[in-house]
């Protein structure tokens, strides 16, 4: 089953995992039968699958399909979450699916089920709550704690998600989304999901394949930016540069124990937070290819698709004999792509609700290059000189000033305004400081327009941006100059700015880098594990 219309949250990552699941299914011997119903795709193609069902993802057009062709299974794990939704339908109505039990699907995706899970694998999780109403809601907030992180249950790309500091703000969120969606409207709404939000929090996504009774990890990627982001909008690193071979350890030990509780057959998703120095709490868990399945597969040099629909088939990890590098030797950074130059009136403030429409990959021997490959790619090709603006909370002035200097010290020009402006200064590093909006001309957005900033340094306090950030923002994304709304993306820019200086980055071919990468172990990289872009 494909992913159906490309959509913020579903798009063409899932379309490949679909893609590659064919290719097996065929070469297994078996016919390859696809449902999907969006023309733009590969899995759409006249030569992609023996045969092409171009209908909706709804229950009854696959029953549909499915009485037709009678088939020895149906794989909902590749299409994200819009095919395994059905799932249950699918398995009561004696469909037969491959790959994870339906039950297992319906164990990661339940609150309550997960969180008894999770205690009975002695792993943490962040403080949560499900409500049914709005004043459910606010009844089990304060038992959760502030800040909050506030959805709909089922979501898809974070659509509705919020994060809440205060009580004023959860009441304000649950107006609107009842009013929006219906969510919590007077007890008859959908489920609504409350967690702690752990702010600064390194975020840590892991890719893994499991036969069942053995586990292997594809990847464990750490975020750019800090938890709260949506997951497909944030740079994320191969291998996770922030933590130790302790931490590593532990995040591979969780990943075994969930996936072999659940009982995984094919790719699980994992998602993790490092909070503190030591501190390792499970965000969610989802049994299916995740949208980071191409850029792990392109990062190591195996097609993890192809290799979780051979496990489902019915073949072992020991006999796929994958070669998996634990720690690559080289560092891949995933980059979103976001649609802002095509919607000026759209905030380009980075937060749970995802955005972005695309993504890209930079590959180097080192992650400040490889961040500013991915960057490039992007359409976001950071300066080599200019003004840098830069605009902070409080909480981010200390590592702000640290960055204005460094900055400075690469020979750019450096604009703020009043408070930001004044902690700069305390570092002894030169800086003009300009006008908010709010007091008149010349201000920064005016500075903007001109052509007179190369780069926007821009962390607005809390969920709601104040109209300033806005303005400023929009600004920066009209003028096409790169916007960094998180310290840990501006830090990331920064050292890749600085890297850039010293040497010119290189360009080689993908399949070079793994031939590179694992001598001897594979005299090529299967065409369909990346295409020659590095």
């Amino acid at each position: 089953l494909g992913s159906g219309p490309n959509r913020i949250g579903q798009g063409i990552e899932f379309d490949y995992c679909c893609v590659h699941a064919a290719m097996t299914v065929r070469a297994s011997g078996r016919d390859a039968v696809m449902v999907n119903c969006n023309p733009e795709t590969v899995s759409t193609d006249y030569d992609t699958s023996d045969r092409l069902y171009f209908e909706p993802l709804t229950l009854a057009d696959v029953l549909g399909v499915a009485e037709i062709e009678r088939p020895e299974g149906v794989i909902v794990q590749f299409g994200g979450q819009t095919p395994l939704k059905l799932a249950r339908g699918l398995a009561d109505a004696g469909v037969p699916l491959l790959g994870t039990p339906v039950d297992s699907i319906h164990l990661a995706e339940d609150r309550p089920s997960f969180g008894r899970l999770l205690a009975e694998l002695e792993l943490e999780s962040p403080p949560y709550a499900t409500a049914r109403s709005a004043d459910e809601a606010l009844a089990a907030a304060d038992g959760v704690g502030y800040p909050l992180l506030v959805r709909p249950s089922y979501v898809l790309g974070g659509r509705a998600m919020r994060i809440c500091y205060s009580r004023a703000q959860l009441e304000a969120y649950l107006a609107r989304a009842g009013g929006e969606n219906g969510i919590g409207a007077g007890g008859g709404g959908g489920e609504i999901f409350l967690d702690r939000f752990l702010e600064n929090a390194i975020e840590i996504d892991v890719d893994a394949l499991c036969d069942g009774e053995r586990i292997q990890v594809g990847a464990i990627m750490q975020h750019v930016e800090e938890a709260g982001i949506h997951s497909g909008d944030s740079a994320c690193v191969i291998p996770a540069m922030s933590l130790g071979p302790e931490m590593l350890a532990r995040v591979e030990a969780a990943t075994e124990r969930l996936a072999l509780r659940l009982g995984v057959i094919g790719l699980i998703n994992i998602q993790f937070a490092v909070f503190g120095d030591e501190e390792l709490f499970v965000i969610e868990a989802n049994p299916r290819a995740s949208r980071t399945v191409p850029f792990v597969s392109k990062a190591i040099g195996v097609p993890l698709a192809k290799a979780a629909c051979r496990l489902m088939l019915g073949e072992s990890l020991d006999e796929l004999g994958l070669e998996i590098p634990r720690l690559p030797p080289h560092v891949s950074v995933k980059e979103a792509v976001l649609p802002f130059g095509r919607f000026p009136q759209a905030d380009s403030l980075l937060g749970p609700e995802m955005k972005s429409t695309g993504e890209v990959m930079g590959i180097a021997d080192d992650y400040p290059t490889a961040f500013g490959k991915a960057q490039a790619a992007a359409g976001a090709a950071l300066p080599e000189t200019g003004t840098v603006f830069v605009s902070v909370t409080d909480g981010d002035k200390p590592a702000a000033t640290q960055l204005a200097a460094s900055l400075h010290d690469l020979g750019f020009d450096l604009l703020a305004t009043g408070g930001t402006a004044q902690a700069i200064r305390r570092m002894g590093v030169p800086v003009e400081r300009i006008m908010k909006l709010s007091e008149g001309s010349p201000n920064v957005v005016e500075r903007i327009e001109a052509g007179e900033v190369a780069l926007v340094i821009n962390t607005p306090t809390g969920s709601g941006a104040r109209a300033d950030g806005y303005e400023i923002r929009r600004a920066a994304v009209a003028r096409g100059v790169p916007c960094v709304t998180t310290l840990s993306g501006a830090s990331a820019a920064q050292r890749a700015i600085r890297a850039n200086a010293r040497s010119e980055p290189t360009v080689r071919p993908l399949q070079e880098v793994h031939r590179r990468s694992a001598p001897g172990s594979r005299d090529e990289v299967p065409a369909d594990a990346g295409q020659p872009t590095a």
